[in-house]
């Protein structure tokens, strides 16, 4: 790779960054073709971005970007650098947990998620827990329309009028 082609790739890679809030890096080193062809496809099913790096063309591209700090991660840039990137913070956490069923690998380097920094294989199954932002936003519209499923109903078994409403409230507990 001649100067113009890893600087084109580190503004590539910075791009990248730029654009997501979600980037693992792990180890995929000792796959086979059909190994790695495999996990490339549960990637895409997933909706996950899978790229080999050069380490040192991504820890340029990581300083490079602005309003991110990806200090943390550097020490894990060593050996054979896979680089994941999504949209939901636990799909490549799923990806890499669902793969290990049947492969040792890929191993969790670490990850940078909305600021968080993960560091370690060990952290990988708090990050497949981790909830993506629809499923809180689904979680705490459920919570906000519990106490109105039960207002609703309570006036539904009270007749809807104004004394089975009165009779209602004051027959609630506390």
């Amino acid at each position: 790779m001649n100067r113009a082609e890893k600087a084109q790739m580190i503004e590539d890679l910075q791009e990248v960054l730029n654009n997501t809030d979600t980037v693992y890096l792990t180890d995929i080193a000792g796959l086979d073709a059909t190994e790695t062809t495999n996990l490339r496809k549960a990637c895409f099913k997933s909706d996950v971005q899978l790229r080999v790096v050069k380490n040192t063309l991504l820890k340029k591209a990581m300083e490079r970007v602005e309003g991110k700090e990806y200090d943390e991660m550097f020490d894990s840039l060593k050996g054979n650098t896979a680089l994941m990137i999504a949209d939901k913070a636990n799909a490549p956490a799923k990806v890499i947990e669902n793969f290990r069923k049947k492969s040792q690998k890929p191993i969790l380097k670490a990850a940078w998620i909305d600021t968080a920094v993960y560091v370690g294989d060990e952290r990988l199954s708090e990050l497949a827990a981790l909830k993506s932002k629809e499923e809180l936003v689904g979680d705490i519209i459920g919570l906000l329309q519990s106490p109105i499923k039960t207002v609703v109903s309570q006036l539904q078994t009270g007749g809807q009028t104004i004394a089975g409403l009165v009779k209602t409230l004051s027959e609630r507990p506390e």
